[in-house]
């Protein structure tokens, strides 16, 4: 979203500073600092009370958001993004480019017989989708182990430290979609 963009621009028209826009918004300065510098989006209560004390409708705040269309993306194959090799039985090759500010980050992991992931924890709020492509692999979440399949997924709160490990007799691939919180 370029919401930040279009309140920065709004704000400067109406000559005011961001202290101001603070105190007549009721939103914490550095929430509005992050918005116009495209940190966050913000909440639609925090858009509600900025629109007020800018004093423009709450749609004028999305009109420039790009349409749907314009987020469209096609990797071919061989224009791929990186692929990062963790060690000899590992690797993890990124499904799109430009990830930085996505809602979604896909991700193809290979692994051989034997091997893990590195342990990883995300952020709160964050969330992994796992497809298992072929193999047999389990994943650890805290505690639990979760064996899967092939064409078996998980979907769970990534926040909890977690890595998954290759249980069959023969190399696994599984997509993972990595959900960053916001």
């Amino acid at each position: 979203m370029k919401i930040g963009n279009t309140v920065k621009n709004i704000r400067k028209e109406r000559k005011m500073t961001l202290v101001t826009l603070s105190d007549k918004s009721g939103v914490a300065l550095a929430t509005l600092s992050r918005i116009e510098n495209g940190k966050m989006t913000g909440t639609l209560e925090s858009h509600i009370k900025i629109s007020g004390a800018l004093g423009v409708a709450l749609p004028d705040l999305y009109k420039d958001i790009s349409s749907p269309k314009k987020a469209l993306q096609i990797n071919k194959r061989k224009s791929c993004a990186e692929v990062f090799v963790r060690d000899r039985n590992s690797s993890e090759e990124a499904l799109a480019s430009n990830v930085s500010g996505k809602k979604m980050i896909p991700v193809l992991i290979r692994l051989s017989k034997g091997a893990c992931t590195r342990k990883e924890e995300s952020p709160h709020g964050s969330e992994k989708f796992v497809y298992l492509l072929d193999g047999k692999i389990e994943a650890v979440i805290g505690s639990e182990k979760y064996p899967l399949g092939r064409n078996d997924s998980l979907y769970f709160a990534s926040n909890t430290p977690h890595y998954f490990r290759n249980t069959g007799n023969s190399d696994a691939s599984l997509i993972v979609v990595c959900c960053p919180s916001s």
